[in-house]
């Protein structure tokens, strides 16, 4: 492996250590002043050497969103996990051998119905955490935090012997605020949404020793968690241009970048062609809905510096089409064959996963490591 990025090939995917670390770092110091516990979600990094600066242990308790991830985890050693996605039936005996290993295994469900067959399956097994997804902002899934049918899930559970566990929610609709001031609305709204869904199951008797909510933008921008108990975020190890369009990060924060090389030019059309389309990138446009479009990822020098304005304005399956951003007025720029750039992705999560491995860089271009990352189901 070379020791500096000058002529690596690509695309690879690299991790600044040191953004990763302040990010970290800038976490840890909001959930102290918060007064909850922590339990981060790796699907973001799928790297055990980046989880285990995340967690409180290398025991967890961590959050993931598929059962592999629950299985690689586990066989390194954690022990507390959240799967964070309603669970099917096709997936329970998973659960419950991750829970035989001597995993500390919690599955979430909003339904009757689940709980009707979460019941039939874990009569034999009740040591499983239960936890009921209540939906705060209408984004996703989840049971209203005022319905009976939060009432009739949690009694299914516990006239069977099955406790709930708790209630856990996620402000998905944090991505779309435009403000500081709508994000800080949004972490009220979460918080409110599931203490009152937690009240109400203990006003019936139901414990609820569990309290969890959680995105990056409400983790960060939550001025109290009164009757919560943990918070739950993820992408902010990396950061991302969404998040930065959000206004939750800067861009010098974003940990997470490609490296792209010139391959080529369309001088007339003003473009600059690089071996970095959407199968290095993904197609994740999450930014074409906010202020700033950045296409498919913000160009910079090999230094992570953004060059000027210039973007992805397209991207084909291994051709990234590097221009100005339209309208930015920003003067023709034609990189010679060769030279490398580094992009900025829009989804850190969607962009990672393209990739089998990080390479971690240090300033100035020093290659110091490659951690493994892990993808699929």
């Amino acid at each position: 492996m070379t020791s500096t990025l000058e002529g690596m090939e690509t695309p690879a995917l690299l991790l600044d250590e040191a953004r990763m670390d302040r990010n970290i770092e800038r976490m840890r110091k909001q959930v102290q002043r918060l007064g909850v516990a922590f339990r981060p979600h790796v699907k973001t990094s799928k790297c055990i050497e980046v989880a285990r600066r995340m967690m409180g242990s290398w025991e967890g308790p961590i959050t993931v969103s598929t059962l592999l991830e629950a299985d690689y985890f586990a066989g390194r050693g954690v022990k507390d996990i959240l799967y964070a996605v309603c669970i099917a039936p096709n997936k329970l005996d998973h659960v419950l051998a991750l829970q035989a290993r001597g995993v500390r295994m919690s599955i979430i469900l909003d339904s009757v119905d689940a709980a009707q067959m979460v019941v039939e399956r874990l009569a034999d097994a009740p040591d499983i955490g239960v936890l009921i997804e209540v939906d705060s902002d209408g984004h996703r899934s989840g049971v209203k935090p005022d319905s009976a049918e939060l009432l009739r899930i949690g009694l299914t559970l516990e006239a069977s012997g099955i406790a709930v566990r708790g209630v856990m929610t996620h402000a998905g609709s944090s991505y779309d605020c435009r403000s500081a001031d709508a994000i800080r609305a949004m972490a009220e709204q979460e918080r409110t949404a599931i203490v009152l869904a937690a009240e109400r199951l203990r006003a019936a008797g139901i414990a609820c020793p569990v309290v969890s909510l959680g995105s990056t933008p409400t983790g960060l921008y939550a001025e109290h968690l009164e009757g919560v108990t943990e918070l739950r975020a993820g992408v902010y190890v990396f950061f991302d241009l969404v998040m930065a369009g959000l206004g939750v990060c800067a861009v010098d924060d974003i940990a997470l970048s490609v490296l792209a090389t010139v391959i080529g030019h369309q001088r007339e059309k003003g473009w600059t062609l690089l071996d970095a389309g959407w199968m290095a990138m993904s197609r994740d446009r999450g930014t074409a809905s906010q202020p700033v479009d950045q296409g498919y990822g913000l160009v910079c020098d090999l230094e992570g510096r953004p060059l000027r304005d210039y973007i992805l304005v397209g991207a084909n399956q291994e051709h990234g089409i590097m221009a100005a951003r339209p309208g930015s007025g920003a003067d023709g720029l034609h990189l010679p064959i060769g030279t490398q750039v580094r992009i900025l992705p829009n989804h850190a999560c969607s962009t990672a996963a393209q990739y089998g491995e990080y390479h971690v860089v240090a300033p100035p271009l020093q290659l110091k490591a490659t951690w493994q990352r892990f993808s699929g189901w």
